[in-house]
């Protein structure tokens, strides 16, 4: 498994606990579920609070309009945009 992949099976299996955490049900989320309306239905505050956690979690950043846009996501594709910025950061200490 490609270190790729394996960033984004953590960063899911990151979503779906925090999602769980919040107290949403996350039964059926797969990575076709849009996080915002008619998929996981989070408002916007809910995907704020998404958003600053997996920002801790893996020190990447989302600006205002991207944070904006979380919510026509699905699960996959958040997960492929984190671990794409993930990638492209400047590795610590190199």
């Amino acid at each position: 498994m490609s270190t790729e992949a394996m960033s984004t099976e953590e960063i899911r299996a990151f979503v779906l606990t925090s999602l769980s955490e919040m107290n949403y049900d996350i039964g059926g989320i797969d990575d076709d579920t849009l996080l915002g309306p008619a998929g996981a239905d989070l408002e916007s505050l809910s995907l704020a609070e998404l958003g600053v956690r997996v920002e801790e979690r893996f020190g990447v950043r989302f600006d205002d309009d991207e944070a904006e846009l979380l919510g026509t996501m699905t699960v996959g594709e958040f997960g492929a945009a984190v671990a794409a910025r993930i990638q492209s950061a400047p590795a610590a200490g190199l």
